[in-house]
């Protein structure tokens, strides 16, 4: 697979992030993701993904949300490292892998 592919597959599964966080008023992927972060900045505090990932989930939704889709190469560089893994359902994030399998 192209790293353009796995580039796209990733906006994909960030923009099924978004729509299940849009759909949900408690925001619980979005807390998910915060409680990921946080154990992430214990274990490499350093790290300048889990540092840049802090800064932008201390924000708004808005924010987030914003991030998570940006097509450009900090938002792929984002997604890389995204602390949003196990909010999608499994069989959501199997279709989306699923699409970008076919050639």
């Amino acid at each position: 697979m192209t790293h353009e592919k796995i580039d796209q597959r990733s906006l994909a599964l960030a923009a099924a992030v978004v729509t299940c966080i849009d759909h949900d008023p408690a925001r619980a992927g979005l807390e998910r993701a915060r409680r990921t972060c946080a154990r992430w900045r214990a274990a490499a505090p350093a790290d300048r993904a889990n540092q840049e990932w802090a800064v932008l989930l201390a924000g708004s939704w808005e924010t987030v949300r914003t991030a998570l889709l940006d097509p450009s190469p900090a938002g792929q560089q984002r997604r890389s490292n995204s602390p949003f893994c196990g909010v999608l359902p499994e069989v959501a994030r199997r279709e989306i892998f699923k699409q970008f399998c076919k050639p």
